[in-house]
């Protein structure tokens, strides 16, 4: 005698969409409110990287000023920048090793902007150096650029 079989029930192999759905859009929320966070970020640590930049070269020049009785170089950022990456002659007439590597940037690309002398710096006693900040557009130190002037609490 054949046994009639009844049929079982199949075993779900699957997510239904409302379960994926549900999962996206939840993925969606947390996404919502971690993405402005890391953006906000970002630009703190853009702007921080920049002023280290601009630290980094007003020592290079410091140390210019060491090596030349004192006096900062003079002039805009593009013949300071040139001077300050030929090796310069000792007094021995022999080449030294340039007193920088590469043309300082900051921290979205652009080179760093320099001015000395200037009245920009408070009793003109340094360079000014400023970065065109996040917009890459030169605001000779104001707006959204980065100094070392001011304390701009960015």
């Amino acid at each position: 005698m054949l046994s009639r079989r009844t049929p079982s029930r199949r075993r779900r192999a699957g997510f239904t969409l409302t379960e994926v759905l549900l999962v996206l859009a939840i993925i969606g929320v947390i996404a919502a409110m971690v993405i402005p966070n890391l953006i906000g970020s970002q630009q703190k640590a853009n702007v921080q990287a920049t002023k280290n930049s601009i630290t980094a070269f007003e020592n290079i020049v410091k140390n210019y000023a060491v090596a030349n009785a004192g006096t900062f170089p003079e002039g805009g950022r593009d013949e300071v920048i040139t001077m300050l990456l030929n090796p310069p002659v000792d007094e021995d007439g022999k080449t030294v090793a340039p007193y920088m590597e590469q043309s300082p940037k900051d921290a979205w690309g652009q080179s760093l902007y320099y001015e000395y002398p200037t009245n920009k710096v408070q009793n003109g006693i340094k360079p000014a150096i400023w970065s065109s900040g996040q917009n890459k557009q030169n605001e000779d130190g104001n707006g959204d650029d980065v100094n070392n002037w001011q304390d701009t609490g960015k």
